[in-house]
């Protein structure tokens, strides 16, 4: 069955819950819905923890897809600058980094260190950190990588990675920052995805996180009762809990290796590179 249909949700897997200090459950991007008195519902961390698991997790049993939507539905803390998702190779180089911030780099590199820092995308038109909520979709297809922001198209920028490009899932997937970043995501989440088709990215706002005057596709009162009675093991996670964080946890499980260098971008905190494996992967600035 094509997994591409499934998505991987993130938080489930990596296990957020209401129940760790620091983060609680609040009203999402909807503090009501049409058709329902239904409040969307999301994480809120207002302290830096630091969740991480073994790639393997999120892609059991596929491998990371060479092109694929990522997506997230996020209110990062005014001002603030931070990785949302990072994943390694078990080296300790980020092969794939999602940040938010003001003027966010889309961290990617395959696994012969393409692109290089310098080439990183880096979206310098937008804010991700405005103290707003955001639906962020990230679409990678081939030599690409297109923003999609609160449903439209913001722009599409080269990834000049190699042919075959493969973000290996031997190491492990890092929420909220970079291995040796001091900056940790405060904010609220209500979803964070992968999925094996870069088409789904264009349609996140749809199928996934609609406008208010639309009804959720998953029951989101669902979390409260779910987290509340099962906590531990599948509840944790995604203000989806239902259809879509079940199809989410099954399929799908990304891994995205958290190479952290930046690159240039206007971010000159992204400078340290985890554990990088080789000296030219480093990156300097």
């Amino acid at each position: 069955m094509s997994q591409a249909a499934d998505p991987v949700d993130v938080l489930r897997v990596l296990e957020l819950s209401e129940n760790m200090e620091g983060v609680s459950l609040e009203a999402g991007l909807c503090t009501s819905r049409m058709g329902g008195e239904e409040t969307d519902m999301a994480y809120k961390i207002d302290k830096k923890i630091q969740l991480s698991a073994p790639t393997k997790q999120l892609f059991p049993d596929s491998k990371f897809p060479e092109n694929f939507s990522l997506m997230a539905t996020v209110r990062a803390k005014k001002s603030s600058q931070s990785f949302l998702l990072s994943v390694y190779d078990d080296q300790g180089v980020q092969q794939l980094g999602l940040e938010v911030g003001r003027s966010p780099v889309f961290l990617y590199e395959d696994q012969h260190g393409q692109p290089t820092p310098q080439m990183y995308p880096i979206f310098r038109k937008v804010n991700l950190a405005d103290g707003k909520w955001h639906r962020i979709a990230y679409s990678v297809h081939d030599k690409s990588v297109t923003l999609y922001l609160d449903c439209e198209v913001v722009e599409t920028l080269d990834l000049l990675r190699g042919d075959n490009a493969v973000v290996s899932t031997e190491g492990v997937t890092v929420f909220g920052t970079r291995l040796l970043d001091e900056d940790v995501f405060e904010g609220d989440i209500q979803q964070l995805l992968i999925v094996e088709d870069p088409h789904t990215a264009a349609d996140y706002c749809v199928n996934y996180i609609p406008d208010c005057n639309f009804a959720l596709p998953y029951n989101s009162q669902a979390l409260n009762t779910q987290e509340n009675s099962q906590l531990g093991s599948d509840v944790l996670m995604q203000t989806d809990q239902p259809d879509e964080a079940k199809e989410a946890s099954n399929s799908d499980r990304e891994s995205k290796k958290n190479k952290r260098k930046r690159g240039k971008g206007s971010k000159g905190k992204g400078k340290r590179k985890g554990k990088g494996k080789k000296g030219s992967r480093k990156k300097k600035r």
